[in-house]
């Protein structure tokens, strides 16, 4: 009889078990990442009593507590304002590091930058993951989110689309402009002045570098040419070749180029213009204009410095410049070609000097000019420029920060940049309900849990990372009701086991009365 009353005892122990872990359950309800027990009863060792020749007789000896099991059912995900809240959708648990090195892990995602500039979680743990612009961005470590800058990219293209109005006088200039970076982040002015000529269709455009004050050379001068339509045919250049000098004496001249952005106006590829010498100095004859209805020339005294000034658009100023040397006699002539070698649109290389600074912009000061038939247009309508744009950008301080599902920390940048600057890892076990739980929401690896096995958010087993959410416990309230009810009737039963024992060892007593 006295072991229903050890056994009643049993029963109240593990009844009491029960009751400390749907406590503990109800007592987390609101706590972020955390994971919820289950208790597992087992009888215990029976006792064998002698029974018939065939039969084993045996009693119980009452129940014991076998396992207190962790739940790691997802929990619910509350969505929250903060971009550094992470939860875990799937497997798998962040890894954390406190200040002596030991690793835990967590499903806690309540992380933040703290004042050193790690990323850290609520007990100011550090986050394990790839710090993608340190000196090991293949090194699992602490993640460090401070002081991080994007870096300057230097421009090496740039694109422009703009209409170039049809009925511009020729002459007339329309400029577009636009901020392009050298190799160190300094900003420079990039413009295009677009000249009207003289011939229907054709423009001539100038590149220079804040305004021809840094890294521009001399001459950077193109040309593009416009259809019926008003869409862009051709890009072309023009040179100036050596003039040739005729002459039934000693006569001769020396060719300066003075404006090679006037030049833009011959319809062939080759076009020539001839000046004839008249009966004395003063007289020159424009035998061949080559089309440029408009030019104009200057001329002067004869003697060793003396110049025939040519103005190829009559727009002013001396585009070519002819000195006189030695003698010349009536009938001797000057010829110079103008070559234009006309293509398809396509990507035209813009070259540049050195810059004050050392640095250099594009590839090695060359800057490539993307285009092609829908850039540019000719119509007859206001000139605008559409869009310009260039792939450059200066180096950026960060602003704020978001994380991808796979993990990946984007840093955004003053200068208009997002970069991948960090990567989570997370970690999974071949046994989790070997993890030991170490409190603060941490677990703790075990020889029953086995090693964890760390790798990126989405690989082969492990979950993705769900951003501005936090996942919140997985306690079911009404299971836990209905657990505690059954703990609180096993506990009375277990109660009434021992005292109706009790009643019958005192009847028992009374026998001898």
């Amino acid at each position: 009889m006295g072991n229903s009353l050890y056994t009643g005892i049993t029963g109240l122990q593990a009844a009491t078990k029960q009751m400390d872990v749907i406590g503990d359950n109800i007592a987390n309800v609101n706590t972020v990442g955390f994971k919820s027990c289950r208790i597992n009863f087992a009888d215990l060792l029976s006792q064998s009593i002698t029974g018939g020749s065939s039969k084993v007789l045996q009693v119980g000896r009452g129940v014991g507590v076998t396992d207190i099991s962790t739940q790691f059912e997802l929990g619910s995900f509350e969505t929250t304002q903060s971009a550094t809240d992470l939860a875990i959708d799937g497997n798998g648990f962040f890894v954390v590091e406190n200040t002596d090195g030991g690793i835990y892990y967590t499903r806690a995602g309540a992380f933040h930058v703290n004042a050193e500039g790690f990323f850290v979680d609520a007990n100011g743990l550090k986050v394990q993951g790839y710090n993608l612009t340190g000196a090991n961005p293949n090194v699992v470590d602490s993640l460090y989110l401070q002081n991080i800058q994007s870096i300057p990219n230097v421009t090496t293209n740039f694109v422009l689309s703009a209409n170039l109005n049809a009925d511009t006088a020729a002459g007339e200039t329309f400029t577009a402009s636009q901020t392009v970076y050298d190799s160190l982040g300094g900003a420079h002015t990039l413009g295009l002045i677009f000249q009207k000529t003289e011939a229907n269709g054709y423009w001539s455009v100038k590149a220079s570098l804040d305004g021809g004050a840094e890294g521009s050379p001399e001459q950077n001068y193109y040309g593009v040419k416009f259809g019926a339509t008003g869409a862009l045919e051709s890009v072309f250049n023009s040179t100036m070749s050596d003039p040739v000098i005729t002459t039934a004496g000693d006569g001769a001249a020396t060719a300066t180029v003075k404006n090679p952005g006037q030049l833009y106006k011959a319809t062939a590829e080759e076009t020539t213009i001839l000046l004839t010498r008249g009966a004395d100095a003063n007289s020159w004859t424009v035998t061949d204009n080559g089309g440029y209805e408009n030019m104009t020339f200057q001329l002067g005294a004869m003697g060793a410095d003396d110049e025939i000034g040519i103005d190829l658009d009559g727009l002013g100023g001396a585009d070519v410049a002819f000195a006189l040397e030695a003698a010349w006699a009536e009938g001797d002539t000057i010829a110079f070609t103008i070559n234009q070698s006309e293509f398809s649109p396509a990507d035209v290389l813009v070259t540049f000097g050195e810059l004050s600074n050392g640095a250099t912009i594009g590839n090695s000061n060359v800057v490539t000019w993307g285009m092609d038939k829908g850039s540019l247009t000719g119509y007859a309508s206001s000139s605008l420029v559409k869009t310009f744009s260039n792939d450059g950008y200066a180096p950026g301080d960060m602003i704020s920060l978001s994380i991808a599902s796979d993990g990946t920390i984007n840093g955004f940048f003053t200068n208009g940049q997002t970069d991948a600057i960090g990567k989570l890892v997370l970690a999974d076990f071949p046994d989790p309900w070997g993890l030991m739980k170490m409190g603060s929401n941490l677990f703790a690896e075990t020889l029953g849990s086995g090693r964890a096995i760390i790798d990126v958010p989405g690989s082969v087993g492990l979950g993705s990372i769900t951003p501005n959410a936090l996942e919140m416990s997985n306690t079911d309230i009404a299971a836990e009701f209905v657990n505690m009810i059954t703990a609180q009737r096993a506990y009375q039963a277990s109660a009434k086991v021992i005292t109706t024992t009790d009643q019958m060892m005192a009847e028992l007593m009374n026998l001898k009365r």
